[in-house]
């Protein structure tokens, strides 16, 4: 029997083979629903995260509204480049429709949206320009993995980039050491944060069944590669510094990524495009992809990214409890 009539998280994940494949494209299984929903929530986290930095250092308008601005910080942005702040407000614009669009698509279908407003209780920043709001995401305690750095520019691993290098005296529009090490953070935390997701996206379209749920995937999970190509580019420009954190009395370092003891293509800042490697055997050539794409545990590994980089200190257990039932049961998809 064909499932047109059935509502939409009812759709049993076996499809009526009598069907023919172009009158699926309206079908949406309860796997379908389940990884849409887990990237509403995902959307949402980063919407939450990038209003953020847009109320900081991006443009604050009536496309993305909140907060004042502050000078010195979006001073020490555009260091790295001088449209950072047109970019910070693009990006946070793309999230919010995503996670608008995803939701309004689950209800059309008859389906449950995500809402992750009860967890909106973690503190914001008390730097100049924040809005005084409740947040899903902190952006205070941050460690952020840099592991993308190399694993795009490197052709046969991931060197490690902590080599101590000797700082630039140099301090451009009088920004102190310290703002211009936050912005520096920021910049590769940018990317940091959209190279999962041009992962995730490619991931999970591989448990979609309707066309439709899997064209609405691609169409967004290529806008995730936009920004994070945009924010590759601009966290090689982070000038070479280091700076004691006067609260946490932690070294941070930016080294010269172009020089002794790094440098070399794995290093090379402006390579922003992926180098060819191995993809699905050994055995055939080397080819240039979006990496890591494997389907196994994506979703459930997407949200231990999140949480190992610190965006959910301080978030209740009921939180947690929540966004793993959402990746366990995005990660129990099956194509059909």
């Amino acid at each position: 029997m064909a499932r047109e009539n059935l509502p939409a998280t009812m759709a049993s994940t076996i499809i009526d083979p009598s069907v023919k494949e172009q009158d699926r494209s309206g079908i949406i299984t309860v796997g379908d629903v389940a990884i849409l929903r887990f990237l509403a929530a995902t959307e949402l986290i980063e919407t939450d995260l990038w209003q953020q930095y847009n109320e900081l250092g991006g443009i604050q308008d009536s496309e993305v509204p909140g907060g004042s601005g502050s000078r010195l910080y979006t001073k020490a942005l555009e260091v790295l480049d001088g449209d950072m702040p047109q970019y910070i407000h693009d990006n946070t614009e793309d999230e919010m429709t995503h996670e608008l669009f995803i939701n309004a698509y689950l209800v059309s279908k008859g389906a449950e949206p995500v809402s992750l407003d009860p967890f909106r209780t973690l503190p914001s920043s008390q730097a100049t320009g924040a809005q005084q709001i409740g947040r899903l995401t902190n952006l205070m305690q941050l460690s952020v993995d840099t592991t993308w750095y190399t694993r795009y520019r490197s052709r046969t691993g991931n060197p490690r980039t902590d080599d101590d290098v000797q700082p630039d005296p140099s301090k451009p529009h009088h920004i102190s050491d310290l703002t211009q090490a936050i912005a520096n953070t920021a910049g590769f935390h940018f990317a940091t944060i959209e190279q999962g997701g041009t992962s995730l996206y490619p991931q999970v379209a591989q448990r979609v069944t309707s066309l439709e749920v899997l064209r609405i995937v691609l169409s967004l999970g290529g806008t995730e590669i936009c920004h994070f190509q945009t924010w590759s580019d601009k966290a090689g420009n982070s000038p070479q510094l280091s700076v004691v954190d006067p609260v946490t009395g932690s070294t941070v370092t930016f080294p010269d990524l172009n020089s002794p003891p790094l440098g070399g293509e794995d290093f090379q800042t402006n390579l922003i495009m992926p180098e060819p490697t191995a993809f699905l055997n050994r055995n055939l050539p080397a080819c240039s992809i979006i990496r890591p794409t494997a389907t196994k545990g994506a979703a459930m590994g997407a949200l231990k990214a999140f949480t190992a980089g610190g965006l959910f200190i301080g978030q209740s257990p009921q939180f947690f409890k929540f966004m793993r039932t959402l990746a366990i049961e995005a990660d129990l998809a099956v194509r059909q």
